[in-house]
């Protein structure tokens, strides 16, 4: 699963029982070479899927890591990239890697997704496998500072899968990682958040819907379907009514 310009072992032990942002910071200069950087099949999807709903002015890469997601921004917003993140080390690498092109030049800024200093900023607003990060309880919060940051109109964008079921190995997989987080983080603090299954589509829709978006889900058939004919993945489409 990892490359060898990847994480040690002992690194992400490291990682895992710092606090969220510092373990970010560790983990940046090799983050790229793990899984949990989201896919370029991802994001590449999530870019076709995108295109004729746009172009867009500004953008925005909500919780951007090294910046990845930017790659889905720059061909679809003419006047403005940003990305944000609260850890100061992925934003570092983040800044190191962007590639000068003939579109607007990204900015970076360091800020909590639950505390966003924007207002009515951009078009777009787009996220790549963060939201495990983010309590059930924080949904809310959240959805309410990235339709405070969309100009009315504005759209919401990311991908989600659909959940595994009970008798796939990935079901199992991701409550046992769980199941070791919530240990964890009842007998070490500061606790370092990070949970699979905490993100069912089902409910973020009813979130999104109460913070004031209307909602809409539109199949990725890059990933094929599953056996009754739901799609694998899908890509959430939030607009600020």
């Amino acid at each position: 699963m990892f490359s060898p310009e990847g994480p040690t072992v002992r690194e992400l032990a490291v990682q895992a029982l710092s606090s969220v942002d510092r373990g970010y910071d560790l983990l940046a200069p090799t983050f790229d070479h793990t899984p949990f950087r989201t896919p370029d099949r991802f994001l590449d999807a999530t870019a076709t899927a995108l295109a004729p709903l746009g172009p867009f002015d500004a953008g925005l890469d909500l919780c951007c890591g090294t910046g990845a997601g930017l790659r889905v921004l720059a061909p679809l917003c003419r006047e403005r990239l940003t990305g944000v993140d609260f850890s100061a080390g992925m934003l570092e690498r983040a800044r190191a890697a962007a590639a000068p092109g003939g579109g607007p030049r990204p900015q970076w800024v360091r800020a909590d997704a639950r505390a966003l200093p924007f207002e009515a900023a951009f078009d777009l607003v787009v996220s790549f496998g963060a939201f495990g990060h983010f309590l059930p309880a924080e949904r809310p919060g959240l959805f309410t500072q990235v339709r405070r940051a969309l100009r009315p109109g504005g759209l919401f964008a990311f991908p989600i899968g659909a959940p595994p079921p009970v008798a796939s190995p990935w079901y199992w997989a991701a409550a046992g990682f769980d199941g070791v987080m919530r240990v964890r983080n009842a007998v070490r603090r500061p606790p370092f958040v990070m949970y699979y299954r905490t993100f069912p589509p089902s409910a973020v829709r009813r979130d999104l819907a109460a913070a004031g978006f209307d909602v809409a889900l539109t199949a990725l058939d890059e990933f094929g379907r599953r056996r009754d004919g739901s799609p694998r993945a899908g890509l959430m489409l939030a607009r600020r009514t």
